[in-house]
């Protein structure tokens, strides 16, 4: 199979994991040893086509380095878990814009070089889709680097909060530039989301009404913190509507509210709770914690993401790609059940 040419906009924690998971799975050959992979192969794409050939920050600890060094750089506090060769992609220095929130200033120091010419650098290094890594609540930055990919001719994979895949306008600038656009928010492979939409679907469908249900989060890590600090009330209201499309009736829903505490530094804990009506009218009540590493939750959703997006090039498709987008994104355009939204996908994968 050919390469998958990426660059990556925004060299934090979870760029750390997506390119440690690059290297930590490429010598993987049978399915059954792929520990944390819901696909090794996809499309006949296997994680080792995926090479990495841009890369943009604006850290001082990371804008210069090779990519492989600038993933282990601080802020980041991702785990290694895998050891990364010299890559040979220097980190490119981008645009500031809105991408340093007040409460980000003491942790990140800009560094003082120029902007490069972002479009000409996605050119250069033959660059065929560009994935939008950047802090929740970057809106202008998440949109200028969105125009940067249309001139760049590549396709978008956008997994911030940030409106723009499920945009219509956005996705028509893509379809008339003949590019793929998937999005938004990514959805974590075991994140809260994911498991709060299971509970509740499984619950309703044994009869069980539930009246009222949270789920809070508190983390560590610059996402926590961005989140906890500009795209809050965005997350909580995309999170929100997610859950609620899983009852088939009204219930009092809260999804998505977070916190930040330092010393978990890239632990996430979700608290899931939940009240309800069974059998004979008797109540239940039900309250689970559930503890991840952030920046890993995210990574076999993106290799699969990523690879769509191939196959999506590969057949000329452009626009917004439903399949992918509802799989992988906690807001589509149209939100489908899990199980209707992967089967989608692996309708989409085998090309019917």
């Amino acid at each position: 199979m050919s390469k998958i040419k990426v660059g990556l906009v925004g060299v934090g924690n979870c760029a750390s994991a997506m390119v440690q998971g690059v290297q930590y799975y490429r010598d993987t050959e049978r399915q059954d040893d792929c520990i944390g992979l819901r696909h090794l192969y996809l499309g006949g794409y296997h994680p080792r086509d995926i090479e990495l050939v841009s890369a943009f920050d604006i850290a001082s600890s990371k804008v210069g380095k090779d990519l492989s060094e600038a993933i282990f750089m601080p802020p980041n506090n991702a785990v290694k878990f895998a050891d990364v060769p010299k890559l040979g992609v220097e980190v490119s220095k981008g645009p500031v814009l809105d991408g340093v929130s007040d409460f980000m200033k003491d942790l990140v120091k800009i560094d003082g070089s120029p902007q490069v010419n972002v479009a000409r650098c996605l050119k250069e290094s033959g660059s065929e889709m560009v994935v939008n890594l950047l802090p929740g609540g970057a809106q202008k930055a998440s949109t200028w680097y969105a125009e940067e990919a249309l001139k760049a001719e590549c396709a978008f994979i956008n997994a911030t909060p940030i409106l723009i895949a499920s945009n219509d306008a956005w996705s028509k600038r893509f379809e008339r530039t003949g590019l793929p656009v998937v999005g938004d928010d990514l959805m974590d492979q075991a994140g809260a989301t994911v498991i709060h939409k299971i509970l509740l679907k499984t619950l309703s469908e044994r009869g069980i009404r539930v009246s009222e249900t949270y789920q809070l989060d508190v983390g560590g890590g610059l996402e926590s913190l961005e989140t906890l600090g500009r795209a809050r009330e965005l997350k909580r209201t995309i999170k929100t509507k997610t859950v609620e499309t899983v009852l088939p009736y009204k219930a009092s829903i809260t999804a998505g509210s977070t916190d930040y505490v330092d010393f978990l530094g890239n632990r996430r804990d979700s608290y899931f709770w939940l009240s309800g009506l069974y059998f004979g009218r008797a109540p239940i009540r039900l309250d689970i914690k559930l503890s991840t590493a952030d920046a890993q939750n995210a990574g076999s959703v993106m290799l699969d993401v990523i690879r769509g997006v191939k196959i999506a090039l590969d057949r000329k498709e452009t626009g917004y790609i439903l399949a992918i987008s509802t799989y992988a994104f906690k807001h589509p355009m149209n939100m489908l059940p899990l199980e209707e939204a992967d089967r989608l996908f692996e309708e989409f994968i085998r090309g019917k």
